[in-house]
């Protein structure tokens, strides 16, 4: 690398920021001057068009993305005794949020182009779950980086066997099966707001959504003590609140979300013209979905040459994630596995490369990205 090599970062959370500075300047600012912080109209005005632009009757802020998905799992009355199947190759909070309800966690192994969960395995372990388990209660499909899962046989799968279908969409905000929302398709939806997600806070936040008002209402008594009245807890809770800054901030990025994400789609269209003929393959994308390209992700084989050529080229790259869930240190070796023993998630592990990925990625950058792809 030179002192001329044009440098671009994998992500750029701040870039999202100056993006938009006055119109979140003015937002915080009516925030501060409200002098209510937490459980306030910012959000209760943010939960109302979060519902509105996803499709759902009700949605519910949280402190975080793990926080929706342990609040939900609660609200469904799901924890000891009860089995909770979800996936490996994801960030580790998934499994987190099921332990912190007290489930025991099951993971199926992923499909090898989408890297989502293997319908044909988990309709399978639901038809004859592994013994010694307790019974599976609900399904967790992580539609990671930005890809739709295969919901289809799942749903029709869960709806036989009685089991709860949570959508972990905190990687696809926007995406689209079939025409629909994906967080619109199963019994609940859960999102994290991280700074880098597609639609991020400038901190922790998270949120989840539900046609179901009594699931949402008991919900929102949960994250706050159990109180359906000011201090009196109607069963136990915690304190899992989306604070009033982020609230604001979150409105005003919501506005830009689908611009946001159309952008992001060019980025990828970009890339895989750039990679046409050569020797990585675009990431395929499910029929009939919208991927959004929450991370766009190839499969390299000798992924640390490839990663240094790359950063000596000034492009930055990142491995989402480079040990699943299963084979780190705190889960290995006790947590449930599927009867294929997610070999599929541990090959991915050590193939998976994320390139530069962010929708204010300005077109120089892009053009240089492209300009190195091309030459591999």
């Amino acid at each position: 690398m030179n002192a001329t090599t044009m440098m671009v970062p994998q992500a750029d959370p701040g870039a999202s920021y100056r993006a938009h500075k006055a119109e979140i300047d003015a937002a915080v600012a009516r925030a501060l001057s409200s002098g209510w912080y937490i459980l306030g109209q910012e959000g209760v005005a943010f939960e109302g068009e979060f519902a509105a632009w996803l499709g759902t009757k009700r949605a519910v802020g949280c402190a975080n993305g793990t926080d929706a998905l342990a609040l939900t799992l609660r609200g469904m009355g799901i924890g000891p005794g009860c089995t909770v199947a979800t996936v490996s190759h994801t960030a580790v909070a998934t499994v987190a949020a099921i332990e912190m309800v007290g489930a025991t966690p099951l993971l199926i192994d992923i499909d090898p182009d989408t890297f989502t969960m293997d319908a044909d395995e988990l309709v399978a372990v639901l038809e004859d779950p592994p013994p010694g388990l307790p019974p599976i209660r609900a399904i967790i499909p992580v539609h990671i980086y930005g890809q739709t899962s295969d919901l289809a046989p799942m749903l029709a799968a869960c709806r036989a066997h009685g089991v709860k279908l949570i959508e972990d969409v905190s990687q696809a905000h926007g995406a689209t099966l079939g025409g629909k929302k994906l967080g619109t398709i199963g019994d609940a939806s859960c999102f994290s707001l991280y700074p880098t997600k597609n639609l991020g806070a400038l901190g922790d936040a998270g949120i989840l959504a539900t046609d179901d008002p009594e699931l949402a209402d008991r919900i929102a008594a949960i994250r706050q003590y159990g109180w359906r009245e000011r201090y009196i807890s109607a069963e136990v809770g915690v304190n899992s609140r989306l604070d009033e800054l982020q609230a604001a901030i979150l409105r005003v990025k919501l506005l830009y979300l689908d611009t946001d994400n159309a952008r992001r789609q060019a980025i990828a269209a970009a890339y895989d013209s750039a990679l046409a003929g050569g020797p990585l393959a675009p990431p395929p994308r499910r029929a009939d979905s919208g991927h959004v390209f929450h991370q766009y992700v190839v499969r390299v084989p000798d992924r640390a040459a490839l990663m240094a050529r790359l950063r000596a080229e000034g492009v930055a790259t990142a491995i989402h994630y480079p040990q699943p869930v299963h084979l780190q240190p705190a889960y290995r070796g006790r947590t449930a596995l599927g009867p294929a023993g997610c070999a599929e998630t541990a090959r991915a592990a050590g193939e998976v490369m994320s390139l530069p990925m962010f929708p204010e990625l300005t077109d120089a950058q892009l053009n240089h990205v492209c300009s190195v792809l091309r030459r591999l």
